[in-house]
């Protein structure tokens, strides 16, 4: 009877109890080993018989740049998705709005190296928009490369998830406000003033905060459009300085650097990202009265039409320049075959190894909030777990990679490749799949543990007969993402690759580098179309667990 009540309470027997918190506390020691053992070589390095400066003039140089194009191009694209945002927000009956908010997330699920070549495509020096724009005599009015280039990589990648965020917010906006201002007789100005920005007001600091994190830690896109060292980054000053100059103590102070750089950054986001209360609302429909004058809703159309173009063009010179390529030569090549092949054998343990990190993780936190009557220091573990586990955010992959490399040494650095590329990006994935993994894994608990506790189902059966009907999907979705997100990747392959270590996306980079045009955009289609199917997957089991909920 005691055993039964205690079953209830705890949803967990204390084998299972003692085993969930084993493994999550393992999988956590063994995430801050593996970061803590680069990281450590990249400061033993860094203190080691060094007599230059720590900082020179070049570093400080990289980092300036560093900052002022995250800063640029933060400001770029949160700037446009409000104009973006607000446009569609005034015409929620604009012809195709949905298929628009779809195109809006496919730069989510495209690898880097696919967008910049459809940038290079349409901004290039012989691409579309340069085309059109020397017929009005402008000679080359768009340099592709340089910092302009870098501004206008980030803001295809990062304006359509500012439009999206901040026309959620919108429209979010209870019914009533419109409602009052249509009473009223609001100006657009007005609406603006009094409504909108308000709300936007809220979201900017996070969303800008967000993407200068992003644009801030940039290695792709700074690679592929910087142009020269005028236009270097940190990560991409790292990878120089190991893969071509081999200087590992200008490579250590980089590291170091970075990785001050981005402590602060998440530091200063996370007091960015705070819950805001939505107000009290009695729901209903209310028509919005600043989107109906004739001027109006020529000019939202025709900023909709921009914005939409600016993010479908580059999309459209990738799919028709692929299909122009030759896709059955390029199907029939070895190389490409073993690219493929290297790719998925990564990719796929690399999800496994997230999925599997995130689960005991996950397990260990949910069973220490379930028990009964737990201690403070458990509930502060617990509450921890996510932001422990996150910490490798603090280390971006080059800088981790770096740190691989000089505690491993280029002797012995090509077996061990695969190897450190699957386990690095399977922690840069971790912090997304957690995400989807943990709340699941709550719900699921709250609402079948005591039912599989009062049936006896404990164990493997529970697993098996339980838990894994129910948080398949979660786990599917959670699965796909990270394998899309490795399936892309560039910047740790760039560090390891070799001629016997070749993925899609550095073959892609090496037929760009060779200027074999064709050939790359064909495998950037065929990339950019593994990794969108895989985003889809998971997109659809998002849906599913929706339509279930």
């Amino acid at each position: 009877m005691a055993r039964r009540h205690e079953h209830e309470l705890n949803m967990l027997t204390r084998g299972e109890y003692r085993r969930a918190l084993t493994g999550g506390t393992l999988g956590l020691a063994g995430i801050l080993l593996f970061a803590g053992l680069g990281t450590g070589a990249l400061f033993r390095a860094g203190l080691s018989g060094e007599t230059t400066p720590l900082f020179d003039a070049y570093m400080w140089r990289v980092l300036r740049f560093t900052l002022l194009q995250a800063s640029l191009s933060a400001i770029l694209s949160v700037g446009l998705a409000m104009i973006f945002a607000r446009a569609l927000a005034r015409q929620p009956e604009f012809p195709g709005r949905g298929w628009i908010l779809r195109l809006m997330g496919v730069p989510l699920g495209l690898p880097v190296i696919v967008g910049a070549l459809g940038l290079v495509t349409v901004w290039g020096r012989n691409g579309w928009a340069n085309a059109a724009l020397s017929e009005f005599g402008l000679k080359e009015p768009v340099s592709i490369y340089g910092l302009t280039g870098i501004l206008l990589a980030h803001v295809f990648f990062n304006f359509p998830l500012a439009a999206r965020v901040l026309l959620a917010g919108l429209e979010r906006l209870p019914p009533e406000y419109w409602l009052i201002a249509s009473n009223l007789g609001m100006k657009p100005l007005g609406i603006f003033r009094l409504i909108e920005w308000p709300e936007m007001k809220r979201q900017i600091p996070a969303l800008g905060g967000l993407i200068f994190m992003l644009a801030a830690t940039s290695f792709t896109l700074v690679l592929l459009l910087g142009g020269g060292p005028a236009a270097t980054t940190l990560e991409v000053a790292i990878y120089q300085a190991l893969r071509f100059d081999f200087d590992p103590q200008r490579a250590v102070r980089l590291s170091l650097l970075q990785i001050a750089m981005t402590t602060v950054l998440l530091v200063l986001l996370g007091l960015l990202t705070k819950r805001h209360a939505e107000g009290a609302t009695a729901g209903g429909a209310s028509r919005r009265p600043d989107g109906r004058s004739w001027r109006n809703r020529t000019v939202d159309f025709l900023l909709i039409l921009a914005g939409t173009a600016f993010v479908a063009l580059p999309l459209a010179s990738v799919a028709a320049a692929g299909l122009r390529a030759d896709l059955l030569r390029l199907a029939g090549e070895a190389p490409v075959h073993r690219a493929l092949l290297t790719s998925l054998a990564i990719a796929a343990p690399s999800g496994l190894i997230s999925i599997l990190l995130a689960w005991m993780i996950s397990n260990c936190r949910q069973a220490i909030l379930k028990a009964r009557a737990p201690r403070p220091a458990a509930r502060l573990y617990a509450a921890s777990l996510p932001q422990l586990s996150s910490l490798i955010l603090l280390v971006p992959p080059t800088v981790l990679g770096n740190g691989w490399f000089l505690l491993i040494g280029p002797a012995r650095l090509q077996p061990a490749a695969p190897l450190l590329i699957t386990l690095i990006n399977s922690l840069m994935a971790l912090p997304f799949v957690l995400s989807i993994l943990d709340p699941a894994l709550a719900a699921h608990r709250e609402r079948n543990g005591r039912l599989s506790a009062s049936l006896g189902l404990f164990g493997w059966n529970r697993l098996l007969h339980v838990d894994w009907p129910a948080l398949r999907r979660p786990v599917l979705m959670a699965l796909c993402f990270a394998m899309a997100l490795s399936l892309g990747d560039l910047g740790v392959v760039a560090l390891f690759g070799s001629d016997d270590l070749v993925t899609l996306p550095w073959l892609l980079y090496s037929r760009m580098g060779s200027y074999r045009t064709a050939d790359a955009a064909g495998l950037a289609l065929l990339l950019g179309l593994l990794c969108l199917a895989l985003s889809a997957a998971g997109t659809g089991n998002i849906k599913r667990m929706n339509g279930d909920g």
